[in-house]
């Protein structure tokens, strides 16, 4: 019996690889664009590097006006979660990464699920025993594991290769009486590699990797009729035309696999781009980003923790390209859609994760929203996780959006919020329903201060209709008058004559007016305020002197 023979008794209904290529045509893109592809396995919910790889795969193929597609990777169906593919889809697409085609989408290089593909798989297992190039194992798992023992006790490598490749030579006849009596079965490639060889592969973002090539007989199609990773990430990526696989650089050392796999089977490989890891220090211990370990790992926590979804993809960003942070400070008005990434700014080695550099950055992108764009995102946040606030939010629409405006549209606007709680945790004191609810809302400042002159300025300065200027002319005014020195040169000669400087009264004033010695521009938080609520803040700050 031939290989051929052979293929054609194994497969007997299976089309022939020319029909799926015939099927699958060449992509008709513009010279130099990418496509790549999100491909989890619906094994559990995704972690920052996921994220990370999805974002930064989305990018390459946007800016080269290419393809960003989903293709789930379910081969692995004894570790596969329920509404793992759900829950997946739902996580990328809730940071506003989208797909162009894909499982759940459409497109013209479905089915997107690998479960749904055994027929193209077998097509090509089909193809490759028929060349001699693929053949049925028959060694069971105690057969397997105990040459691995004696590979371990010999110190040789471990695997199925060489001489330990047992089914390796069988002819087709003789496998074909196994079969027939009832014999279990998988397929393995049939290697063509020599370990002794080395090879030199250029990785888009690791540069020059040098390995030795591959001469294990890897398993490609599994008893259950399903392919293994390797196999089938090969056959889906050259039909499903991906120019550029981006994952993560855990996968470097299955490298001399896939190429030989795509080198057996006749297609052109795709560039391969690692991703160096996620880092965190641990201590003295500088470690992997742990879904186990680090609540920041899970792309949820970043939801609840309130940070918009526009903000870490600029942290992404920032880990994804080396200049990006320098480029985005410089132009903080524009989009990630203005930057260019490339693949030779991409870290070899690693990136800390830094949560404080997150905030920074968080805090950066706030400072540029408009105002009433911040109402709507930090009312919707608090619908899920504040509700209090929330109805706060909705019986005072006009008056918060004026609050978080002040500041905002100048050169320089304050930097305060840094998510969306950050709103509430900055601001409460501005609204009644809060400010009313605490006991004591000056706590022991209040103690710190005279209060006298306050009476005093409230009784006679009111803010409906002077500019700000003029406000804050009357203040030095009435503050040179009440004991105040009106310029820094007469305080710092004689201190002692004074009860303070115009700085001091204003702070005294921002005191009563917030309970802070820091806020916002406080002439813009006294008018907000109004002198009403200021007069009931002034005689509860008396109070608790």
């Amino acid at each position: 019996m031939t290989n051929e023979e052979f293929a054609n008794y194994l497969f007997p209904n299976v089309q022939d690889v020319s029909y799926y290529e015939n099927k699958y045509k060449k992509r008709n893109l513009k010279e130099g664009a990418i496509v790549t592809r999100y491909a989890p396995s619906p094994t559990g919910s995704i972690h920052m590097g996921n994220l990370f790889q999805a974002f930064i795969s989305k990018q390459y193929a946007r800016q080269s006006g290419g393809i960003f597609f989903l293709r789930v990777e379910d081969t692995d169906q004894k570790r596969e979660v329920e509404n793992g593919i759900e829950g997946i889809v739902k996580d990328v697409e809730s940071f506003g990464i989208n797909f162009d085609e894909g499982y759940g989408i459409g497109g013209e290089y479905g089915p997107y699920l690998q479960s749904e593909r055994g027929d193209i798989y077998a097509a090509y297992v089909k193809y490759l025993v028929a060349k001699g190039l693929a053949y049925p194992c028959f060694c069971s798992s105690s057969e397997i594991d105990e040459n691995r023992t004696i590979q371990e006790s010999t110190k040789e490598r471990i695997g199925y290769y060489g001489r330990w490749a047992t089914c390796r030579d069988l002819t087709p006849d003789t496998a074909k009486e196994k079969i027939e009596a009832g014999n279990p079965y998988i397929f393995r490639m049939k290697s063509r590699g020599d370990f002794n060889k080395k090879h030199v592969y250029h990785d888009a973002i690791k540069g020059d990797l040098e390995y030795p090539e591959n001469d294990m007989d890897n398993v490609i199609l599994k008893s259950d009729g399903l392919p293994t990773y390797h196999f089938a990430h090969a056959i889906d990526d050259h039909l499903m035309g991906t120019t550029h696989v981006i994952r993560g650089d855990e996968w470097v050392s299955s490298l001399p696999v896939h190429l030989e796999l795509f080198d057996l089977l006749g297609f052109k490989t795709p560039q391969y781009a690692h991703l160096a890891p996620l880092l965190k220090k641990d201590g003295d211990v500088v470690r992997k980003l742990s879904k186990r370990k680090d609540p920041e790992a899970s792309v949820r926590y970043y939801h609840e923790l309130g940070i918009p979804v526009d903000a870490i993809k600029l942290y992404l960003s920032t880990v994804g390209n080396t200049n990006f942070e320098e480029w985005y400070l410089a132009n903080p008005d524009k989009n990630i859609t203005d930057f260019t990434f490339q693949f030779d700014k991409m870290s070899v080695g690693g990136t800390m994760f830094d949560l404080a550099k997150l905030e920074n950055i968080s805090k950066v992108y706030f400072s540029v929203q408009k105002a009433d764009k911040i109402y709507d995102e930090v009312l919707n946040y608090s619908k899920q996780y504040d509700l209090e606030f929330a109805n706060i939010l909705e019986h005072n629409k006009d008056y918060t959006i004026s609050l978080l405006n002040i500041e905002r549209e100048i050169e320089r606007p304050r930097k305060d919020i840094g998510a969306y709680p950050s709103v509430r945790k900055e601001f409460w004191y501005m609204y009644d329903e809060l400010f009313n609810k605490e006991a004591n809302p000056y706590q022991d400042i209040a103690k710190n201060y005279q209060y006298d002159d306050l009476i005093t300025y409230m009784n006679t300065i009111y803010l409906s209709t002077d500019t700000e200027e003029e406000w804050f002319g009357k203040v030095k005014d009435f503050a040179g008058t009440h004991g105040y020195a009106i310029n820094r040169k007469d305080y710092k000669a004689d201190p002692s004559s004074f009860k303070g400087q115009v700085s001091d009264f204003c702070e005294l004033i921002r005191v009563m007016a917030t309970t802070k010695t820091i806020s916002p521009n406080l002439y813009d938080i006294l008018k907000l305020l109004g002198n009403d609520r200021l007069k009931k803040r002034l005689e509860l700050f008396a109070r608790q002197k």
